[in-house]
Formats: structure tokens, C-alpha cells, sequence
């Protein structure tokens, strides 16, 4: 199955301006206080999020960074985003595809970069191009933080444990696990580049 193209996010959205729930589900809520308890540092210089939806956990993760990029490959999810961290001067968001998205967005590199439940919307070549993309972003010592849920995923190309182990291990030779973390329904892997 190939990569899922950017026409079937702006359908889920055009249908429901919070397909996933981010905003009402426990299950979100959970993952989300996990995510935040799993990153290394109490606070980053510059971050990107990776697929920020609508900003949920965008607004959580802010107060932890001094500047914040958040991406989507939506553009009705990036306004609403927008809209939620209206006054969160340090966040901005852009409507880009990842890992298609230049390579030139920071000249400093980014010290987090967060791919949250979006690797496995791609297939096994776009995979390892987010692989390799992410290492051309990432400041030397970043954190690479990878937070996918385990249910099905009939409609994406990968699963979360084939999408997070892949990449993985396309990073492996370069950047060491710093953490490991399994629930019955999502896991979150803490690299270093």
C-alpha cells in the first residue's frame, strides 16, 4: 500500500474537525500525559512536531520549548491550530508534507522533533526517507521522540509497531535508544541523534 496522499486528511477533516477526538478521548489524554513524562529534557530549545493535527498536544507540549514548529500535512488542521495557540508567540505552524518538506527550516537544527502518530500513514520508502529526513533536521544530541498507537490500521500502509520499528532501524547505526515505552495500546521510543 502506498503512502496515505494528502486528499484523504482533508476529507477526514472536511468530515469532522477532530477526526481522532485529540480533544475528548481518555485514550488521547492518556498518551498525551505519557508523551510529555517520556521527553528527556524539561525543556527544548527549538522543536517540530510532525504531524500537530489540530494542536492539542501542540498547546501541552509548548511551555516546554522556547520555539515550536508544528506541521500538518492539513491545511484545515493547521487552522485550527493556528486558531488554539493564537497567543503562543514561540509556535508557529506550516502546512507541509513530511518527509517531502525542505531540509532548510532551521539552520540550527531542531533539539525534538516529535512524530506522533504519523509514521504510519507512510510506506516502507517514505518511511526511510522520514528516517533520513529527520537526521538532516535534528541538532546534534536531539531527541527523536515516536508515539503510535497499536490498534488496527486497516487503511495505513503500516502498523504502529512495523512503522516505529522501521524507522528505528533505519536510524539505528546513528542514534541509540534512549527509551522504550509499551502499553496494551500505544508505544513511545525516545531516540538520539
Amino acid at each position: 500500500m502506498s503512502s496515505l496522499p494528502a486528499a484523504y486528511f482533508d476529507a477526514l477533516y472536511e468530515a469532522d474537525p477532530d477526526p481522532w477526538l485529540f480533544e475528548t478521548s481518555a485514550y488521547e489524554q492518556g498518551k498525551y500525559a505519557a508523551t510529555l513524562a517520556a521527553l528527556p529534557r524539561p525543556r527544548y530549545r527549538h522543536a517540530l512536531e510532525v504531524g500537530c493535527s489540530i494542536g492539542v498536544l501542540t498547546e501541552r507540549l509548548a511551555p516546554r520549548c522556547d520555539r515550536l514548529l508544528g506541521i500538518d500535512v492539513a491545511q484545515a488542521a493547521i487552522a485550527q491550530a493556528q486558531a488554539r495557540l493564537q497567543d503562543a508567540r514561540h509556535v508557529r505552524f506550516a502546512g507541509r508534507a513530511f518527509p517531502e518538506m525542505q531540509q532548510e527550516v532551521t539552520p540550527d537544527g531542531f533539539d525534538l522533533i516529535l512524530l506522533s502518530d504519523m509514521l504510519y500513514y507512510l510506506d516502507e520508502l517514505a518511511l526511510l526517507r522520514a528516517a533520513r529526513m529527520t537526521r538532516a533536521l535534528a541538532a546534534r544530541g536531539a531527541h527523536v521522540m515516536l508515539v503510535h498507537g497499536l490498534g488496527p490500521t486497516p487503511d495505513y500502509p503500516l502498523s504502529g509497531t512495523n512503522a516505529a520499528q522501521g524507522f528505528i532501524a533505519a536510524l539505528r547505526p546513528v542514534a541509540p535508544i534512549l527509551l522504550q515505552l509499551r502499553t496494551a495500546d500505544y508505544r513511545i521510543d525516545v531516540l538520539q541523534l
